[in-house]
Parts: C-alpha cells; structure tokens; sequence
C-alpha cells in the first residue's frame, strides 16, 4: 500500500530540485577583465579584498589654531589659491597644508606690521623657480593687503597685474613678476603702488607702449626687457631716479632721448640693446658720471661717438657693437682707467689712436667689422664706400659740441700700458638678460 512521503522528506526534494536548476556560478577564464573579482592571488580561497578607504577629512581649522587672525586670513586665501592651481611640477602646494603657514609653507614668510608690531602676518612671498602656475593670480594678491615683496620669477602665471590686485597693497616695495606667461599692455595698475622701488616684468609677452608715468616713481631697478613694447622712449626717460634700467631685447624706435644729465647722480647701469634706435648719440650721454655700464649695441644709431663720452669716468662696460656709428674713435674714451670692455664691432669706424691701439691689443677693445685701415677683419672696401655713399643723418647738434669735452679728465689711467683690467663685478642689469637670474 502506498505511504504518502513526509513533510521533511518532501522538504528535502524541493531543495534538491532547487540546486539542480540553480548551480552556483564560478569565473571562467573567459570573463572580461572588468568583471574579475578584485582577488589577491596568494588569498585566492579567502572571501573579496575591499578597496582601501579614503583617509578621514583633515578636521577643520578654526582660528585660534593659529598664531594670530591674519595668519588665519591668509590660510584662507593661500587653499583658495591653491585650488587654482594648475601646474606644480615641484610639488610645492603640498607643504600648504595646516595651521603652520609661517613656518612650514614654502615661499611664504611672517613678519610683524609695521601697524603692529605685536602681531603675526604674512609679509612676503617668494615663488622663484617653483614653476607654478594659475590662469591669474589678481584674487589671491588682492586679499594679503600686508605684502611687501612678491617675488614669482620662472613660473607659469598668466593674465596680468590688475588694479584690484594691487590697489591695496600699500606696504609693497617689490614686484617680480619675470619670466611668466603675463600678456597685454603694460599693467599700468602698478603705477598706484606708491611704496614700490623694485619693478621686473622682463621675459613676459607685455607689449604696446610704456605710460610716461612709470619713469616719475621712486623706482631703484627696473627691468622690462625681453617683451614686446614698440614705441618711441618716453621723453622723460632719465627724469626717474632709478639706479639700474633694462629697456633690451624689445622693439623700441626713435632715437634716444635728450636730457640725458638729469640721470647724472643717479644712473649707473642702462641697457638699451636690440632694439630698433636710430639717429644719434647724445651729447649728454658723457655727463653720466657714475655710469658703470652703457649698453646701446645693436640699434641703427648713426653719427660720431660725442667726445664727451670720455667723462664716463667710471664707466666698465661700453658697449655700441652693432650700429652705424662711423669716424675717429675718440682718444678721450680709451684713456678711461676703469674700462674693461669697450664694444665697437660691426659699424664704420675709418681711425683709431694709439691709446686706443693698446686697449686693442690688451683685449679690452673690440674693433673689428669697420673701415678702419691697416687692421684685420674689417669690413670690405666695397661695402664701406658703399655706406659712405650714402646720405647720412644729419644729428641734430652741431658737429662742434660732439667734438667738445665738458670735462678735465681726472678719471684717466695714469699709464696707458696698463695690463687688462680685472673683471668687473656681476652686473644687475646685464644679469636681468638672464630669464632665470632670481
């Protein structure tokens, strides 16, 4: 006689019938890569490896983390900052975490206001080198109204030097801002910093023309070279105070201004080279008496060497290679006892004396590339008549005051035998040539 099955036999088959129709599924060597458990090979019959955990967010900083409120100020503004940043190469951004902003960020430095001397702010800032960079950095100098130098040589900013950058940056004395990515005209923002005795914009794509306001501030150096500024010089180029100027390696035209003097007392270095100058030396270009360099090679000046220029009494580096200045090397300018490098290749000079035979001969004077007779590696004869041939520019003096010498020569070496010079000291301006020179 037929017995019906349990309730626990009947329980047994379902589940039997469940696992035939269900078999558990296993990875075949023909899953795709993307659906391959994440499974540590020396674990392969441990259960799933989870993916690592983030860290936990940093706590938030209140300002009592700080040494004082306006370090805290900066804190915000320098990670606001830093979140636009788009290029670190040397991993500078990372040390810009914490409470530690005086101590342990680089390029950034504390001192005490000159408001306050009892508290802490963030005073300078230094990103020489470190190849940042960011789409403008207009916000982030606009808020550290405590700043007194910014120094950003060789990095990747870009945008320009706005007014709301600078407007209240009242205790600012120097701006670098060399070998960056900037564009436009000349950030004329600048001009309202009244504190400010250091400018360098050189290596930058600036272009257009420079406002003659720039030559009235209290500038000490002032490097703009190597961008784009194509217009005559301002006519009050020498009424600026300024020590060191650096004009080179743009496109600028006319010719040098007149009233050169007023720099007398001032003025000891000046580059004018590569540019497009024309007409003529000024006479007053010899009242620079404490000039140690004059660098207007490789111009279209034309005309005679003014036999001022040999009141130059303190003159090292004279440098005119370059041009189409031609005539008799004045006698005056090789007696100069502080020369070492006199430059007056690649013109048309026809004679030199004997004073300046012997600077030839002791290397400190370079004379070839003109018409002079009698000295190795000149010009053709045919491509000096050929120039001379030509109608000259007339200067605008008479020939008498560039014949003339305003001084007693007192500078003049004692003995014209000399041996070379010693070589003189670095140059500022000539070192400003240099797109990383920090």
């Amino acid at each position: 006689m037929y017995k019906a099955p349990s309730l626990s036999t009947k329980f047994q088959i379902l589940s039997l019938l469940f696992l035939l129709s269900n078999p558990p599924k296993t990875t075949s060597s023909h899953t795709p890569p993307h659906l391959t458990p994440n499974v540590n090979p020396l674990h392969q019959n441990e259960s799933y490896i989870l993916p690592p955990q983030a860290p936990p967010p940093l706590p938030s900083l209140i300002p009592s983390d700080f040494i004082d409120i306006k370090v805290y100020l900066a804190y915000q503004v320098i990670q606001q900052f830093k979140s636009n940043i788009t290029s670190d190469p040397l991993g500078i951004t990372q040390t810009w975490v914490g409470p530690d902003v005086c101590t342990t960020y680089k390029g950034f430095y504390c001192a005490n206001p000159p408001y306050n001397t009892s508290a802490t702010t963030l005073a300078a800032i230094d990103f020489n080198g470190y190849g940042l960079g960011a789409p403008s950095i207009t916000d982030f100098l606009a808020q550290l109204p405590d700043l007194a130098f910014f120094h950003a040589n060789s990095n990747k900013f870009r945008g320009t030097i706005s007014a709301s950058a600078v407007s209240n940056l009242s205790f600012l004395y120097e701006l670098d801002v060399s070998n960056n990515l900037m564009s436009g005209p000349f950030p004329a923002a600048v001009l309202s910093i009244s504190n400010l005795n250091f400018l360098d914009l050189r290596f930058n794509s600036f272009s257009g023309s420079i406002p003659p306001q720039l030559f009235t501030l209290k500038l000490e150096e002032l490097f703009i070279n190597d961008n784009d500024f194509t217009q005559p010089l301002p006519v009050n180029l020498w009424k600026s105070p300024v020590n060191y100027i650096t004009l080179a390696n743009n496109r600028f035209v006319g010719g040098i201004p007149c009233g050169v003097g007023s720099a007398a007392e001032t003025l000891v270095e000046v580059l004018l080279l590569n540019n497009e100058l024309t007409g003529c030396l000024p006479y007053e270009v010899g009242l620079l008496g404490i000039a140690t360099v004059f660098d207007a090679g490789n111009n279209r000046l034309t005309g005679p060497i003014p036999e001022s220029m040999g009141c130059m009494g303190r003159v090292e580096q004279l440098n005119l290679a370059g041009n189409h200045l031609y005539g008799h090397v004045p006698e005056s300018v090789c007696r100069i006892g502080s020369l070492v490098n006199l430059s007056l290749s690649d013109n048309y000079f026809t004679s030199v004396g004997p004073t300046c035979m012997q600077l030839i001969e002791k290397g400190v004077m370079d004379d070839r590339k003109n018409c002079i007779r009698g000295r190795p590696m000149q010009r053709s004869p045919a491509e000096c008549i050929e120039f001379f041939l030509k109608k000259k520019y007339h200067c605008p003096l008479s020939f008498y005051y560039y014949y003339y010498s305003p001084c007693h020569h007192s500078h003049y070496s004692r003995s014209h035998a000399r041996a070379r010079p010693p070589p003189p000291p670095p140059s500022p301006s000539y070192s400003a040539l240099n797109r990383h020179r920090l």
